[in-house]
Formats: structure tokens, sequence, C-alpha cells
């Protein structure tokens, strides 16, 4: 099944593999996804969505063993502060459900800012779109997809 993280990709001629794997509803964490594909759990980035009090909405790509370095966002996206997006605001904002939530294709383009260590891969995964789906690729591509920027925004 194509998605319309795929669809995009397609039409901007990047290639891409899909991953598929069992979804438990009740575990959507990235580490969790990472095992069920069989590559390491920062390799496997996750989409977060936040808020900045000046620029308001964008994406943070992090690896999937990291958390998010809120300071560090601020300072690069042009913020004072930036805080995470409640869940009941995920959807209406991006068209996309906890689990399946990416920056590829989302409802409205919104700044994305990838975490630094993307590059030590010659490809990651991110959010096909929908739980049980991973799309691989590589890095500079997705930054290209996404119109994204590259930066430390993660910490262990």
């Amino acid at each position: 099944m194509k998605t319309n993280a795929a669809r995009l990709l397609d039409k901007l001629g990047i290639a891409y593999e899909i991953l598929n794997y069992e979804v438990d509803p009740d575990d959507l964490a990235a580490e969790s996804t990472a095992h069920k594909v069989g590559l390491p759990p920062e390799q496997v980035f996750k989409t977060l969505v936040v808020r900045g009090d000046q620029t308001g909405i964008c994406f943070a790509v992090i690896p999937g063993n990291a958390h998010l370095d809120l300071k560090a966002l601020a300072r690069i996206s042009g913020n004072r502060k930036i805080e995470t997006v409640p869940l009941k605001e995920v959807q209406p904002l991006t068209g996309y459900i906890r689990g399946g939530v990416t920056a590829l294709a989302s409802k409205k383009s919104y700044p994305t800012y990838v975490d630094e260590t993307a590059t030590l891969f010659d490809k990651i995964t991110v959010s096909g779109g929908m739980r049980g789906m991973l799309i691989l690729l590589n890095p500079s591509d997705y930054l290209s997809a996404v119109n994204g920027m590259m930066g430390a925004i993660a910490q262990d």
C-alpha cells in the first residue's frame, strides 16, 4: 500500500525502501520498532510535533533511543521556548496518528529539524505515514524531501 509519504518520494524521484512491521498499539516506542525491523534504535528516527513561541508548529526528527533537547531546538529554530504538542492536537495538525507521524507529505508543510546523527548512517528510517510502515532512505534525500535543517537536537 502506498502512503502519501511514499507518493511524495516517488514524485521527487527519491529512492527508498518500505519496511513493514507488526504493530502493538500498547507499545509504539521507536526502540521496539527498531527491534522488529532489525535495525539499531539510533538508525530508526522518530518524528515529534512541537510548538515554538516564535515560529509555531515544527517537526523534530531524532533517533529512536534519544530524547529531544528542547533548548537546543529552540536555539536552532529561533525560538525562546519550545514544547511538545499535546497528543490530541497531533492528528488535526499533521493528518497522522501517533506512531505514524512523518514530516513527509504532512497536512501542512512545517519547518523540520533533523538531528545531526542522521549523517552517521548511509540510510535512516522514518515513519511511512502509518503505523507498521517505515521508509528507509538516504538522510540527505530525506532532508531534501522535507526541506529540513540539520542540528544537534537530541540527547541520550
